[in-house]
């Protein structure tokens, strides 16, 4: 179950339903995809669809002025468990364009040990590779299992070997029955393909070998150079001659093994890559999270570079400079940089004046509140209360939440912040942890029907409202 992580409840992980991209959806529709899942914080969800929509804004401006609009960079402000990273999840499913999400706090001056800031690009420009490539894929997809299914039946069905000519009539028309009785064997075996029911039969696929030598001798990048920019080990497993071996493998296997193979054939590389490098650089979007983690007072022994050096080495990328990828040059003038943090310690004003210009449009996100609580058990499309149902159903049981059971769920959440460290939304799931642990645990020998209202939770939860140390239970 997925960590609850802002206003929105734990995400799950079903496919939404098809959305044009999020760039062509208007402001008021963007906002209202992330209320689906998003509760309050409109400032926020309000600025980030005007960034996001003014990027297709852009795309049908004059090619004269197409350059000179710039991003609207955000910083959003707000204490953990608000949403800022729930909003960055959001807008990753919904974006049809290329989307990472980092931490600042993983990133490291250059020349010293660690990440340095222009991975952030590599790895969207992976992202925008697989992102490209799988279009490409579901394109072409029917036509690569149809051809799939033509090279199984020939396993199944081996063909025969050529005819020698024939010597008289006779012999002609003996070849043509069998041709035909071949032809009618090869239909049923594909109507039996196409139903399922060779699935136990077992063939024989040649599969390329995974076994590559190994790569100690290559030479290793110096320290604080992730060596990304040219991949020795993907370079010299190009120039080896490719290696196959024989598997014996059951159909539904051998299907995929062989649709996988026309699939890479019918996809041109080149052409994703090049799509993939100009979406980047037109519509990609970077999520960075923790940015607090960087800022603060500036040292008085000596350069700090885990702090003010990160910043000086985002400032450029950030700004728009070209970063170097095993794909290509890519530059960085259009990609949309939001950051997010909570900013306890410190504040946005320590960072250095040149970074905080490049982020002009500050949110700051509001604490949530007891009823804030009750709307996120009960209105998200991917609720903590529907996906605790679902657990329980799959143990053919009932769970059933009374509207005054939630409240009482919300009411000790709140009081669970109030006298410890405020988590936001992430308290909900360990007070319903608490809550679900006994039904979880006797299931599927508990009750048929669980009805969670104020009493049961209440009861349920007694031993957390009454100890002062609730760290003891909750944490």
């Amino acid at each position: 179950m997925n960590q609850p992580n802002g206003t929105a409840a734990p995400g799950d992980d079903a496919v939404p339903p098809p959305l044009p991209w999020l760039e062509e959806m208007p402001p008021r529709q963007i906002v209202a995809e992330l209320d689906r899942y998003i509760i309050g914080q409109d400032a926020a969800k309000r600025a980030i669809a005007i960034a996001v929509r003014n990027r297709w804004r852009r795309s049908q401006a004059p090619d004269g002025i197409r350059e000179e609009i710039t991003p609207s960079n955000i910083i959003l402000i707000g204490p953990t468990g608000v949403g800022k990273t729930e909003i960055a999840r959001r807008l990753a499913r919904l974006a049809g364009a290329p989307f990472v999400k980092v931490e600042a706090s993983k990133f490291t001056e250059v020349g010293y040990v660690g990440r340095d800031v222009e991975a952030m690009v590599r790895d969207l420009v992976d992202a925008a590779i697989n992102l490209v490539r799988t279009e490409r894929e579901d394109e072409v997809y029917d036509q690569a299992e149809k051809r799939a299914d033509d090279r199984l039946l020939d396993l199944l069905l081996p063909l025969p070997p050529p005819p020698s000519p024939p010597a008289d009539p006779a012999a002609t028309q003996q070849a043509e029955a069998d041709q035909e009785r071949r032809a009618r064997s090869r239909d049923k075996l594909r109507q039996q393909l196409a139903e399922n029911k060779l699935d136990d039969r077992e063939v024989d696929v040649e599969v390329q070998s995974q076994n590559f030598p190994p790569m100690e001798f290559m030479p290793t990048p110096p320290q604080g150079i992730e060596g990304t920019d040219f991949n020795w080990s993907e370079w010299l497993q190009e120039m080896m001659p490719k290696r196959k071996k024989r598997r014996t493998v059951k159909v539904p296997e051998a299907r995929r093994i062989l649709a996988d193979e026309e699939l890479r054939r019918m996809v041109d590389m080149d052409d994703v890559v090049n799509e993939a490098l100009d979406r980047v650089e037109n519509h990609g979007i970077i999520f960075i999270d923790e940015i607090d983690k960087i800022a603060g007072e500036k040292s008085q022994t000596g350069p700090d570079i885990s702090r003010e050096g990160v910043q000086r080495d985002l400032l450029p990328i950030v700004e728009g400079s070209t970063v170097q990828t095993r794909y290509g040059y890519v530059r960085t003038d259009h990609i949309l940089f939001i950051a997010a943090g909570a900013f306890h310690v410190s504040k946005p004003s320590d960072l250095i004046p040149e970074l905080q210009g490049r982020f002009p449009i500050r949110v700051e996100l509001t604490p949530l509140t007891e009823a804030d609580f009750v709307r996120i058990m009960k209105e998200p499309e991917n609720a903590l209360t529907k996906q605790y149902q679902a657990l329980v159903a799959a143990e053919k049981a009932e769970l059933v939440f009374t509207d005054e059971g939630i409240a009482e769920i919300a009411r000790i959440a709140a009081l669970a912040n109030e006298r410890m460290e405020n988590i936001g939304a992430r308290r909900l799931h360990t007070v319903m942890s608490t809550l679900m642990d006994e039904a979880l645990f006797e299931l599927p020998n508990f009750a048929s029907r669980i009805v969670m209202d104020a009493a049961k939770v209440r009861d349920r939860l007694a031993r957390v409202v009454s100890d002062d140390d609730l760290r003891k239970y909750i944490l």
